[in-house]
C-alpha cells in the first residue's frame, strides 16, 4: 500500500494508463534552516550563497509492515537513506512528463 504523504496528488502514467495517489492530507516536512556560506563577485557585485542544513523530519510516521511512504525529494534527502519504507516521485528528466508549460502532470514512477 502507497500513502502520499506530499500536499498534492501524485500521478504515475503506467503502460496501462495513469495511476493517482491522492494527498492523505498528512504531510511529511523537514525543517531548514539557510546560513549565509560566502559570496560570489560578479561585475563588482556581491551574490550571496547560502548552505541548507536539514532538520527533523516532521509528519512520517512510524514503519507498518507492507505501506510505502510517497515523500517529497527535499524530505527524502533529509532521510538520506535512513528509511527503506519511502519513496520520491522521479522528477528526473527521465521519469518526468511535462504539460507545453513545463509543469510536470505525471512521472513514470519512483526513486
Amino acid at each position: 500500500m502507497l500513502v502520499n504523504l506530499t500536499p498534492h496528488p501524485i500521478v504515475v502514467r503506467t503502460d496501462n494508463g495513469d495511476i493517482t495517489f491522492p494527498a492523505s492530507g498528512q504531510v511529511a516536512r523537514v525543517t531548514c534552516r539557510q546560513e549565509l556560506a560566502g559570496y560570489v563577485l560578479l561585475d563588482g557585485v556581491q551574490i550571496p550563497i547560502q548552505r541548507t542544513t536539514f532538520g527533523q523530519v516532521e509528519g512520517l510516521p512510524e514503519p507498518q509492515d507492507g505501506v510505502v511512504y510517497i515523500v517529497s525529494g527535499l524530505v527524502m534527502t533529509a532521510l538520506a537513506g535512513t528509511r527503506d519504507d519511502v519513496v520520491q516521485p522521479d522528477t528526473s528528466p527521465a521519469g518526468a512528463i511535462r504539460d507545453a508549460d513545463g509543469r510536470i502532470i505525471a512521472v513514470r514512477g519512483f526513486q
